[in-house]
């Protein structure tokens, strides 16, 4: 039987420090193993100190009985030109965390934010003129990209944790950025909150329960946005003649949910702002500049097009798609989402052996049974597919096309009912 795991982000401060030891002391009863996931993020010069650090502190608790484990994984990017660092870290520190959890079969981390920093994070938000979702900070407990993040301290004061760290005699370590003036949350900790806290005592609870209290309109809103986006977002892209019918606030909130999802983060306000004045209006087909690719209008629907990689193959390759989850495919600049139907897929035997390969001339496409095969040009214009999301490979199988992407599964290659089978899906990257 294997055993069951839960995950701590350890940084190696005094927070994650305390978080982890409270962690693995009450999880040593239940037979439970705690990771102690560090992201050596290298911005610092004393980066492999705090790594060593890290290694010290899980070894010596681990003499003394207590189930916890090391693991560590280093970030070789670095911030692009005009980037946030603060940002730039917080996105490559989440995408560790999650890779290094999933690695080791766990799916909830523990998060050792607590109350001050919601407070903290309430006001950044509040003076980035951040909207409903921005002000609601950090929620408790969140599932997301197959992890459950949870903040278990979240409504703890500092004081609380401070004194936890020093009953238990922890040793932890300083990071020197919190020094540093050049990054927003320090200027406000070293010059606005001791200001705000002598004036007002209750400023770090107060903050925080305004933030709780936002989290519940957010949610809201939330639900909201994803009822209309059922209705306004079926087939690809976003319905904009539906979308128009929707009242100001709906449509923002719609919008801005759209774009998280196909953004994969919280769009810029100025993107937003064009958008509802820009795609409101109809008219000749529009683009709109995203990082890496463009939001396009085309036939009264709004597109997400990635930029084509450079260098696509254009020579066949073999691969197997009967496996479930992800598959990169080299050279395409993109991937494969398998899963397990019980219908509309096709064969896992065919999915087994496709070959994938460029859109040639006499590909032709069969969109129900219909209904007879033409060519995929004459598809995509009657999907209304814009021609610049007509790249991607084209997966063959036993003699037919199989799979095209924006089109999907071939009608011809669908599995019988009762056969077992998989649904494949294209990623652009």
């Amino acid at each position: 039987m294997r055993r069951r795991a839960v995950a701590v982000a350890f940084s190696g401060g005094r927070d994650s420090t305390a978080l982890l030891h409270a962690t693995a002391t009450e999880a040593a009863s239940l037979d439970i193993t705690v990771f102690a996931l560090h992201v050596h993020h290298g911005l610092s010069a004393q980066a492999d100190e705090w790594l060593t650090h890290c290694d010290a502190v899980c070894r010596r608790w681990a003499r003394r009985g207590l189930p916890v484990e090391l693991v560590a994984f280093r970030i070789e990017t670095r911030p692009g030109v005009g980037d946030s660092v603060e940002a730039w870290a917080r996105r490559a520190r989440y995408r560790a965390l999650r890779e290094m959890a999933l690695a080791r079969g766990v799916d909830l981390v523990l998060l050792g934010h607590h109350r001050r920093d919601q407070a903290e994070t309430f006001i950044l938000q509040a003076l980035r003129g951040g909207g409903v979702a921005s002000l609601a900070a950090m929620p408790k407990v969140v599932r997301r990209d197959g992890i459950t993040w949870a903040r278990p301290w979240l409504e703890l004061p500092r004081e609380a944790i401070e004194a936890y760290a020093r009953r238990h005699r922890l040793r932890w370590i300083e990071d020197d950025s919190n020094d540093d003036d050049r990054f927003a949350r320090n200027r406000l900790r070293h010059r606005v909150w001791p200001a705000l806290a002598a004036s007002f005592d209750d400023a770090e609870a107060a903050l925080a329960a305004a933030a709780a209290r936002v989290q519940h309109a957010a949610e809201l809103v939330d639900e909201i946005a994803a009822l209309d986006l059922v209705a306004i977002s079926a087939g690809a892209g976003l319905d904009l003649v539906a979308w128009r019918r929707l009242s100001g606030a709906r449509q923002r909130h719609a919008l801005l949910r759209w774009l998280r999802q196909e953004l994969d983060r919280s769009p810029p306000a100025t993107l937003v702002e064009r958008l509802m004045r820009e795609a409101l209006a109809s008219g000749p087909p529009r683009r709109w500049p995203i990082e890496g690719g463009e939001l396009q209008s085309y036939r009264g629907r709004l597109r997400k097009a990635m930029a084509s990689a450079p260098g696509f193959s254009a020579a066949a390759i073999a691969v197997d798609l009967s496996r479930p989850g992800l598959h990169e495919i080299a050279g395409w600049g993109g991937a494969f989402h398998v899963d397990v139907v019980e219908h509309g897929g096709i064969p896992m035997r065919t999915a087994m052996h496709l070959e994938l390969r460029a859109r040639a001339p006499g590909d032709r496409f069969q969109a129900g049974a219909d209904r007879p095969p033409r060519s995929l040009k004459l598809q995509f214009q009657a999907r209304g597919i814009a021609p610049t999301l007509r790249d991607g490979p084209i997966a063959h199988g036993n003699g037919i096309v199989v799979y095209v992407p924006g089109l999907g599964i071939d009608a011809r290659a669908l599995a019988a009912d009762g056969e077992a089978q998989v649904s494949i899906h294209w990623l652009p990257g």
